[in-house]
């Protein structure tokens, strides 16, 4: 059946008018209620796909949600634009990376326009823009004035095929880089940091107040990995003068000490190691700098092959509980930069520690009594100690103190808490980037670029390759330069900024993005954070949103944003991704589907609607060969719509009677059932229930008898106004035609649903015996459990049917459903 409009023109139509009129455009003085809808900036990988349609789709229908209810919304939209894929499209392109990136941001942003999404297109922001890069870098200067921007060496992760240093959450559990795909290295490199570090107890506490998904905030917990404990000495067998310094979260379980293992980055490795174990021990530091972090620590549970991943270092230390010597083994698993690089190892009591003595034949001490059936392995519940000395009998929280004190006295012990999280590598040695700010004088040493002299724009004439060198240190022009402070030849810093520091503070640009003398005046951006309702991939769960947090903090400890509030997201909903043939839809995997024949055809406002109905928002949807069945009802739902709003077949009476009225009450609760899914992000139910009144509307509206005009006008106004979050384009359509000359729908108040009107006389309970429909009866629905089990058995059908036996259990839930067990 042909569309009964013409859907492209509709559609052309409103986007255009929406663009050109500023329709969603506030200042920050509006004197409304404030709201800031935000979705993650993107990456301008080319036109959009339907993981992009879903993501826009719903933070278009909270923009145009929350304006309904009366609030001034900000919805700013920009781009994240530097990045390795743009440099190696661009170089395997033969072409500059910003040629390449601005042209994908105009096909991107050309897709979002069609999908009828609405921006503050004057607030646009992206990141390779040089008023961006220009506060960018100031706010790095202000980190490194601040001491939390520091220069070090450190063994770092190393993508071959990138060429760049990668931070540790950009390293899959495999020891690949997250976008290439290569086996990450480890080197040594002098890098810039910055010391989120000393942010890690308050980034872990105040994940807990967020409104965000609990497993985004356990994500963040773990990442942090707060941990208590103790930190002692080992004695060295042969020099008691000298010890191995090592930290345990389980004190008590001291007594079950029998080996310590040291990092293959330790400091003291060279003298622990023997002349007899040398080459051993050479060989597994060789192989540990060729995995990374995360793949030593993801695989170092029993099986992982741990008699090849340690060796012996043929030294001994004394543990303190015992006075007895244990061997020192050097293995990969323990990381040099946590805690001291070095662990005592409790093999009854961790299945790690258990594994790897199997496996190298170590001695093994019980010292908690495991539960009665406990058989092998390594037990470290609650139970009374045994084999321990003086913390014989008592349970872990008592001999955990017990054990500190001893160690506090004896072996040099002090509590500590030590963390995961590791200081943000920032360095990266790309072109695509925006560059660090600071030159290196052979008198001054590093000296900051002076604020008045920023931007530091990257040359366009560089030679992009991957050398593992950094293509801007071969650019002669851009390298040497002058000292700012003596003014004798100095060299640029060639490395860029890691991008994640450009998605670290955009959305307070967004908030202020008119002023030019500072990267954004608090006191605007105050009016606006922290985001309302931030919406993005749970990808980002650790990376982006992580160190926004720390940005956020950092900027107010250092003054620049005061009066903020030191969360910038207050709600945060993750989307399910859009799989195709099992994988994410994703341009990298080149399995995706474009929107634009769906515009061409079915219309944004169909696709919208396919998203939205198509199941829970925070699910993944695969994408299938039923997918565009689904995409044509949503657009048979619109041409419905469309054509009861035209009357086609619709039959009218002048007196308006009760059916009439409990149509009406019906459009009444459908507003409570959408705005309640609205608010729960339940989006498909929403949809669901305008559906259903449709329905509802269509049956009412179209037999014999009709329907009362005014109640019909009536219900098809509330119909669009529920809708038009929804399928914007169509519904501003026909809204105009309805209400020629008044303003637009998504100008109207969202419909308050009318309590008198929602209750119903009555409601259709089910009666069921083992699960079988036998009866459904009319009850009032504030009927109570007693009630409706009452009710229900004294019902005709239910009593000829159990015929005088008494049922062993019936389960009432009033006033919908009674089951009867007999």
């Amino acid at each position: 059946m042909p569309r009964p409009f013409d859907v492209t023109a509709v559609e052309k139509k409103w986007q255009a008018r929406w663009f050109d009129e500023g329709t969603y455009e506030v200042d920050n003085d509006d004197a409304r209620e404030h709201f800031y809808a935000l979705c993650m900036y993107p990456y301008p990988s080319g036109s959009a796909h339907q993981g992009h349609i879903r993501n826009y789709t719903f933070g278009d229908l909270v923009v145009r949600y929350q304006t309904m209810r009366g609030k001034a919304v900000l919805s700013p939209f920009g781009f994240d634009s530097f990045g390795l894929p743009a440099e190696n499209a661009a170089i395997k392109a033969g072409s500059h990376p910003r040629v390449f990136t601005e042209a994908r941001m105009a096909e991107l942003k050309s897709s979002v326009l069609r999908l009828g999404a609405v921006f503050d297109w004057r607030r646009e922001v992206y990141s390779h823009d040089p008023k961006y890069m220009k506060w960018a870098q100031a706010i790095f200067l202000a980190f490194f004035e601040a001491g939390l921007a520091y220069r070090a060496e450190a063994p770092v992760n190393w993508c071959p095929g990138c060429a760049t240093v990668l931070a540790n959450e950009q390293v899959l559990a495999d020891g690949t880089c997250e976008r290439s795909g290569d086996l990450v290295q480890r080197r040594n490199l002098e890098q810039w940091f910055f010391k989120i570090t000393d942010y890690a107890e308050e980034l872990l506490h105040d994940v807990d107040a967020l409104e965000w998904p609990e497993r985004v905030k356990t994500m963040q917990r773990n990442w942090i990995g707060r941990s208590e404990g103790v930190e002692f000495d080992l004695p060295l067998e042969v020099d008691r003068g000298r010890a191995l310094r090592v930290f345990t979260t389980r004190p008590d379980t001291g007594f079950g000490v029998t080996y310590a293992v040291v990092a293959p980055e330790h400091p003291m490795l060279d003298v622990l190691v023997t002349d007899d174990e040398r080459a051993a021990v050479t060989r597994l530091v060789e192989r540990a700098t060729q995995t990374s972090e995360l793949e030593r620590t993801a695989s170092s549970d029993a099986g992982s092959g741990l008699e090849k991943r340690g060796a012996f270092t043929g030294s001994f230390v004394v543990n303190p509980f015992t006075q007895e010597s244990v061997p020192v083994y050097v293995a990969d698993y323990v990381l040099g930069n946590y805690g001291t690089g070095a662990i005592m190892a409790v093999p009854a009591e961790d299945e790690r520690d258990f594994a790897f003595a199997k496996a190298h034949g170590l001695k093994i001490v019980r010292t908690i009594e495991p539960p009665e059936g406990f058989t092998e392995g390594a037990y470290s519940g609650e139970g009374a100690h045994i084999n321990s000395g003086f913390l014989n009998g008592l349970d872990v929280a008592s001999a955990k103190a017990a054990a500190t004190t001893f160690l506090e006295e004896h072996a040099n012990g002090v509590t500590k808490v030590n963390y995961r999280l590791r200081d943000w590598l920032v360095s990266r040695q790309r072109f695509w980037g925006c560059p660090i700010p600071i030159v290196y004088c052979d008198v001054h040493g590093i000296v900051p670029v002076p604020v008045e002299q920023l931007p530091v724009v990257a040359p366009d004439d560089v030679v992009m390759d991957k050398s593992g060198q950094s293509p801007l240190a071969t650019h002669e022009g851009f390298r040497n330069t002058t000292c700012p402070v003596c003014g004798e030849p100095a060299r640029r810093e060639t490395d860029t900024m890691d991008t994640f520091t450009d998605s670290s503070w955009y959305f307070l640009r967004y908030a202020d993005p008119f002023s030019e003398d500072k990267a954004f005046d608090p006191v605007q951006a105050a009016k606006w954070m922290p985001v309302d309702q931030y919406i993005g991939g749970i990808e980002h769960a650790i990376l982006h949103l992580l160190y926004a947090r720390f940005y956020v903090k950092a900027l107010i400890d250092i003054g620049w944003a005061p009066g903020l509030e030191r969360e910038p997201f207050r709600r945060l909903f993750t989307q399910g991704m859009i799989r195709l043939d099992g994988s994410k839809m994703s341009k990298s995997k080149g399995n995706l589907v474009a929107p634009e024949g769906y515009f061409d055809t079915v219309g944004a406002d169909a696709l919208r609607l396919f998203h939205l109905f198509v199941g829970p928002p925070a699910d993944d949807v695969d994408w299938t060969n039923q997918t565009d069945e689904v995409i044509d009802g949503c657009a048979r739902f619109l041409d419905r719509v469309y054509r009861l709003s035209h009357y086609d077949e619709c039959f009218f009476h002048d007196q308006k009677n009760a059916e009439d009225d409990e149509v009406l009450r019906e459009v009444h609760r459908t507003i409570l059932k959408v705005t309640e899914g609205l608010e729960r992000w339940s989006y498909n139910t929403a949809v669901a229930a305008l559906m259903e009144l449709l329905n509802t509307l269509s049956k009412w509206a179209r037999r014999p008898e009709g329907a009362h005009r005014a109640t019909l006008d009536d219900s098809l106004d509330l119909l669009l106004r529920l809708l038009a979050p929804m399928a914007p384009h169509l519904t501003a359509e026909m809204w105009e035609e309805r209400h020629p000359g008044e303003r637009g729908v998504h100008a109207s108040a969202w419909p308050e649903a009318d309590p008198a009107m929602v209750t119903r006389a009555s409601v259709v309970m089910v009666v069921q015996i083992d699960a079988k429909v036998r009866a459904r009866l009319d009850v009032p629905p504030e009927i109570s459990e007693a009630d409706a089990t009452r009710v229900a058995l004294a019902a005709p059908e239910i009593v000829a049917t159990l015929g005088g036996a008494t049922p062993q259990r019936v389960v009432a839930r009033p006033p919908r459903l009674v089951n009867i067990i007999p």
